[in-house]
Parts: structure tokens; sequence; C-alpha cells
């Protein structure tokens, strides 16, 4: 963990955030800099402004990064990801439930060793700011030692990072299973060791419906209602057969998100993935709890699972944030999962701005994740997590990027083309924690 902080320092580049939803035509929601001056003090947004109103106002003892020629941006935020799944992105597809089978248990009942959990972790949290995103959302496993592993590891880095152990008490392999009163007594635990330490918060972590008894899902709900500033993760309505076996186990629930909102795990700091085979009901419903979506489309594609509809989502007011959901999800970079995002809503018949696609990587998912206080644009005192994009990335980035007419035509290239190469460097807190030319 950063130990010290630099007092006040300088960067220069182009730079651009949100400042609200773009939704499809609002330009007026991004601040674009073409040369312009961020001022970080002490790990925080102290102004921003264009280089030369700035420039002259700065002591000479301030230290100036310049990286004219390349953009700068909030750092990404990835608001449903397994880092246990870690080792197990890109194994051989199937659809979703044999895929746990096959795949995800095997890999997950390791983490009982907790030198393969740390060090699991230590990789995850260094993948992820390679790829330029400094908060996330985090599954652990049914370990608790698996929690700790994340944890340490996050605040090695000083990042702002949510996580949770999961709860399994049924339909899993015997070696992956707690009960309801060791998923309660275990999770609450962590809460009083993690939460709220340092950039760290909790999430109760129900795996999904069919692996938790009713009363591990009460249990849960009785966790969420003690502790209501945590965070709530889950999936749901991923896959239709997913969702018609809910509908066998819980006969007595009108939908498959109505099972979380019997048990009162539907609220504010709620976190639902997927989110692709519900009704117009179930969305109004998850909307006016303060729950968020999750959309996964990397994910959503790779294992066949359905299209995720951003249209419906935006017209009942749902919090909406961007997840790599590795390892079903193919990358962990944000650039390739909005550049799936905007195939996914092409194939749905609908549309992703570039501004949009930006506002859902940074702000959009602060928004869902109820951090935004905290960051997700350049606001003044936010805290000053960021990356810098190289525009010159690839040859063939670079020639795409020299033929654009517009800021607009050159962000919709680098989501398309760009991946971890595009990004140079990571900065937490004004502090760099990646840079692409040391790696």
């Amino acid at each position: 963990m950063t130990n010290s902080l630099t007092p006040v320092q300088a960067f220069r580049a182009s730079l651009l955030h949100c400042v609200s939803d773009p939704g499809e035509n609002d330009a007026g929601a991004v601040d674009y800099l073409e040369d312009g001056i961020m001022l970080v003090a002490n790990g925080r947004i102290e102004k921003i402004g264009s280089a030369e109103d700035l420039l002259p106002t700065l002591p000479s003892e301030v230290p100036i990064h310049d990286y004219r020629g390349k953009l700068i941006v909030p750092g990404f935020i990835d608001t449903h990801v397994h880092y246990p799944q870690t080792d197990m992105i890109a194994s051989y597809g199937s659809q979703l439930l044999e895929w746990l089978n096959t795949y995800t248990f095997p890999t997950e009942a390791k983490f009982a060793d907790e030198h393969y959990a740390a060090d699991t972790a230590e990789f995850f949290v260094n993948e992820l700011l390679r790829n330029g995103t400094t908060s996330a959302l985090v599954l652990g496993t049914v370990h608790t030692q698996s929690v700790d592993a994340i944890f340490n590891a996050a605040r090695g880095h000083d990042m702002r990072l949510i996580a949770g152990k999961v709860l399994m008490d049924r339909n899993c392999p015997e070696n992956l299973r707690d009960t309801p009163e060791s998923a309660y007594t275990d999770s609450k635990a962590l809460i009083e060791r993690w939460h709220g330490q340092d950039r760290l918060q909790y999430a109760i972590t129900p795996r999904f419906a069919p692996t938790s008894s009713e009363l591990q899902l009460q249990r849960a709900g009785q966790l969420a209602a003690e502790h209501p500033d945590t965070f709530i993760h889950t999936h749901v309505a991923e896959n239709t057969k997913e969702v018609e076996w809910v509908a066998e186990l819980f006969p007595q629930c009108r939908s498959y998100l109505d099972v979380y909102d019997r048990y009162g795990l539907l609220r504010d700091r709620s976190v639902l993935a997927h989110c692709i085979h519900l009704d117009s009901q179930d969305r109004k419903r998850l909307a006016a709890s303060g729950a968020a979506m999750a959309f996964c489309p990397t994910s959503n594609l790779f294992l066949g699972s359905g299209l995720f509809d951003l249209s419906a989502a935006q017209s009942v007011g749902a919090r909406v944030g961007l997840g790599t959901d590795v390892g079903a999800g193919t990358s962990f970079s944000m650039l390739q999962t909005l550049s799936e995002a905007y195939k996914v809503s092409q194939m749905a018949g609908q549309s992703l701005s570039p501004y949009r696609a930006l506002y859902l990587a940074t702000l959009g998912s602060a928004k869902a994740l109820y951090i935004d206080d905290h960051v997700g644009n350049f606001a003044i005192n936010k805290e000053a997590d960021f990356v810098v994009l190289d525009w010159d990335s690839t040859p063939l980035m670079k020639r795409r990027i020299n033929a654009a007419q517009s800021l607009e035509e050159k962000l919709f290239a680098l989501f398309m083309l760009g991946d971890d190469r595009a990004i140079s460097k990571t900065y937490i807190r004004g502090e760099c924690a990646h840079s692409r030319d040391l790696s």
C-alpha cells in the first residue's frame, strides 16, 4: 500500500470524463480538454483546466507529468468479476450449468490452499491494473482465506475494491459447501475484519439462488439487515435453463428476481450480474429497489446466454455497470468488454455511443456500486484514480486514429481496437500503479 501520497503534482494530456449519463446523443454530458492539466494533491483531484490557463499559476516546484499526445480518462470500474477463475479463463465452453460443474467448481476447490489463493489474488490485481481497472466488485470462493487473500492484495496496491465470500450450501460439490450458520458467522467475521478498512468494502455473496437453501438466503438477508452499508453481490437470470431451475426450486416466488426480494437481498448496493431474462415487472422492481445490473457482454456471448437489453434497463432508470465476468468473460480489458457491449447492442437492434460506452466503464459503474462520491470522473476532491491511454499503441490503432475526423470517432476506434497495449499507465490516488514501459 502507498504509505505517502505526493503533496501536489500536475498531469498534462488530453483529459476526458463524463459529468453525467450521455445517453445516445448528449455530448454535453462529457467534458474534454484537448490540452489539459489535472492537478492532484495528496491523492485527490484539486483542479482541472486548460494548460494555457493553469500552467502559469503552478509553483515552480510542482512536478508536471507530461503525457501530451495521450488521453487521460478515469480509471475503469469492473462491477462483476471472479478472481478465483483467473486460471480457467478461455476454457472450452459449454453453457452455464455444465460449465460450472466442468471448470468452475474444480478450480475453486484449490482455494482451500491459502498460498494458492494469495498467489492468484496478487496476479489478478496486477492484471486489473495492467488493463486500467482501478476499482472492482469481486467474488471469492466459499473459503474465507480467498477473501483475506484478495483484500490483502488490493490493500497492497491501495485499490478501491469490494469483495466477499461465496455462500453455497446445496447443489454444488461437498468440498465447496458451507451451511446457513457458517455462511452467516464467517461472513460476519469478514465484515468486521475488512469492511471499511482503507479503500475496501464487503459484499454479502450468495453465488446464485440454486446453490443456497431458503434458510441460507434468510441468514444472508439477516446479515444484510444488520450491516446495511455492505454490498450484496450475486447472479440472476443469466441462462434460460437456470431460470427454469430456479422456478422449480422456489415455486412460491413470482420470478428469479423475486427470490432475492423475498429474502431481503434486493436494495441499494445490491449488484446482480447478467439480468438477461427479466421481464418488465422485474426490471421496474430492480430499479425501484436501488439495486444495479452488471452488464457482462463477453461472458454472455461466450456461454451463449443471451443479449442484455440495455435500452430496457435505461427505460426504467436502472443503475447499470459493466463487468468483465472473468473467467466466463474472455478478457480483463474493459476496452475489449466495451467492444463486445457495442456488438451486443447492435444484435439487439440498439446502439451504444462512444460517450455512453465511456460512461458505462467509469461513472456509470461507479454509480452502480454507489462509489461515485469517491471515483468515476474528475470532479474536484475525488480520488485520483485514472488511466493514461495511448492512441498509438499498435500500428493499426495509430493509422486508424490518424484518419479519424472527430474525438467521438477516435474514441470509438479505441474501444473497437484497444486492449491492454493501449494502457500506457494506471494511477491509483495519483501514484503510478502500472506502467507499460516497465512491465
